[in-house]
């Protein structure tokens, strides 16, 4: 199989290795899979996906459906991802179980597996989902979004993916005075491309997007989001923090564009990276483009290592000096998780979170 990848001259991609993908969608599956159980959340609807495939006797799809999806892309990564995928319309007004987040669980067992979604919430709905990724392979997402008026998504996407390469891609367009707000834990141990494209097509719409990357060993994270105002009195935050440890690298580019039309836009960035070791690399680059003359819109890239007078004070009362790193690296990611509203899901995030900083630190 010969596969079309962007290359590392291409902007958008200067971080980003693809080297490898070919041969890791060249790897057979083994299709073996154990105790998926272990990474349901909650009990409302649930999808489990083992290499791309649905398992229908391990899933309960509720309002989901499966099959051929209305999504489609131009991204090159994101126009893989054709064939049956799934599929949630909420009508007007409507909403998604109380008992619990719609969960999507895709578990790869080693070659490629390409997932496309379509999400549609009507005037006034209401959704929650939360996706997890775990095995070994490539894993390929392409999500498509569409809020109606007034229509509310939140999405938790945690990445534990043992090995391989994780590649999600998002397209969403939002009426006015919609919301969208979209949280990523990347704490396995594979390769990441998280994309994003959102569109603010309505006055008065609300996008958050961001999360925390977590890199060990010669692991790489690349983050590459871009969000579009083109109307008046949009609110959008992107909210990202990186922890890099021996040799990794975590990449974070953040885009807001503002259009003319766009006034009184509000618009927020924060990318900030902390390197464990000094042989770790982390790049941020966050960007505005503004047409309008009357909005607020601020940016902020900082990147550091831990906090040696914190350190010393927390030594100095007899906590261990890896428990004093784990505590403040918990804090540093803390406000970027604390973003997930289901309580049970973000309490899961924080233990995948302190997990991770247990066997890096």
């Amino acid at each position: 199989m010969t596969l079309s990848l962007p290359s590392t001259r291409d902007e958008a991609w200067r971080w980003s290795d693809l080297s490898g993908l070919e041969a890791i969608a060249e790897a057979p599956a083994t299709h073996a899979v154990s105790d998926p159980e272990s990474h349901w959340i909650g009990n409302g609807p649930r999808l489990l996906f083992v290499d791309g495939k649905l398992d229908q006797g391990r899933s309960s799809p509720g309002p989901l459906t499966v099959g051929p999806t209305e999504a489609s892309t131009d991204h090159p990564l994101g126009r893989l991802a054709t064939g049956a995928g799934w599929t949630l319309i909420v009508g007007k007004d409507g909403a998604t179980p109380a008992d619990g987040p719609i969960e999507i669980v895709h578990i790869a067992t080693g070659g490629a597996n390409h997932v496309p979604a379509h999400i549609v919430l009507a005037e006034d709905a209401q959704a929650n989902i939360v996706e997890t990724h775990v095995g070994d392979g490539w894993a390929n997402r392409l999500t498509v979004i569409e809020l109606g008026r007034s229509a509310r998504l939140m999405r938790a996407i945690r990445i534990l993916q043992a090995s391989g390469f994780t590649s999600l891609r998002d397209e969403a367009r939002l009426d006015a005075g919609a919301s969208l707000v979209t949280t990523l834990l990347g704490a396995g141990a594979g390769g990441t491309r998280i994309d994003a494209a959102i569109l603010l097509d309505g006055p008065g719409a609300f996008a958050e997007h961001g999360g925390a990357l977590l890199a060990r060993g010669d692991q790489r994270h690349d983050a590459a989001i871009v969000v579009r105002h083109a109307r008046e009195e949009g609110s959008s935050r992107q909210l990202w923090r990186a922890v890099a440890d021996d040799k990794a690298t975590a990449s974070m580019a953040a885009r807001v564009e503002v259009a003319r039309d766009a006034q009184k836009t509000d618009g927020e960035q924060s990318l900030r990276g902390l390197m464990l070791t000094r042989t770790a690399t982390i790049n941020l680059k966050p960007e505005l483009e503004i047409f309008a003359d009357d909005v607020k819109c601020a940016h902020g890239a900082t990147v550091g290592e831990l906090d040696a007078q914190a350190m010393f004070y927390m030594t100095s009362r007899g906590i261990t000096p890896d428990r004093a790193k784990a505590l403040l690296t918990q804090a540093f990611i803390a406000d970027a998780i604390s973003r997930i509203g289901d309580e049970a899901a973000r309490d899961v995030f924080q233990a995948d979170a302190e997990a991770w900083l247990e066997g890096a630190l």
